[in-house]
């Protein structure tokens, strides 16, 4: 009878994450969202591919295309993590380099952010389990945009940003310690899965 009971209740979890895979917009899909249910190997959702041989190791490339950020570990092969892009009207692409890095750090809102919402705060410090930055922030040149994580987990795989990098905290921080200030960083909205 407990058995029975059980096997009930994994039977109607596994129902569930069927109509979650399927709900799931076309960008995403059941590898991303096992990996960020489960993990991937070593404690975090990054997980190694195959990629293209004609970029040279230790830089970053963001695809806002695949949702994804990819560490190039090695020539021909790159460690992926899934990431929130911009939505429509904050998109942009280009070349760039992490600025600065940050751990726990504090968030202020833009006056534009203020405008679109005034119930923000006027500042969330570093630590905060509400700080849209999370636990860790990688800046991009001189411009507002970070590489970081989220208050929001469930936000990964949508266009929801307004111009950052969205990333599980648990992505940000293994990113963090691999990468160090000056690394290159191409955004693009190039595919390449």
């Amino acid at each position: 009878m407990i058995i029975a009971r059980n096997l009930r209740h994994v039977t109607s979890a596994l129902a569930v994450l069927a109509l979650i895979v399927t709900a799931l917009p076309s960008a995403a899909s059941a590898q991303d969202l096992f990996s960020y249910l489960f993990g991937g190997g070593g404690g975090y959702n990054g997980y190694s591919v195959a990629f293209s041989k004609k970029y040279a190791p230790r830089q970053i490339i963001v695809s806002f295309g695949d949702r994804k950020l990819y560490w190039i570990r090695k020539r021909g092969e790159a460690i992926v993590y899934p990431i929130a892009v911009p939505r429509q009207k904050s998109r942009w692409s280009g070349r760039t380099f992490v600025s600065q890095k940050r751990r726990n750090p504090g968030w202020t809102p833009t006056p534009q952010m203020r405008r679109e919402n005034p119930k923000l705060p006027a500042h969330v410090p570093g630590g905060h389990p509400q700080n849209p930055l999370g636990t860790r922030a990688l800046y991009l040149g001189s411009s507002l945009y970070r590489i970081h994580g989220t208050d929001a987990p469930w936000t990964i795989g949508t266009a929801v940003s307004k111009g950052c990098i969205r990333m599980t905290n648990e992505d940000a921080e293994d990113l963090y310690q691999r990468v160090p200030t000056g690394t290159k960083v191409l955004v693009t909205w190039k595919r390449y899965k």
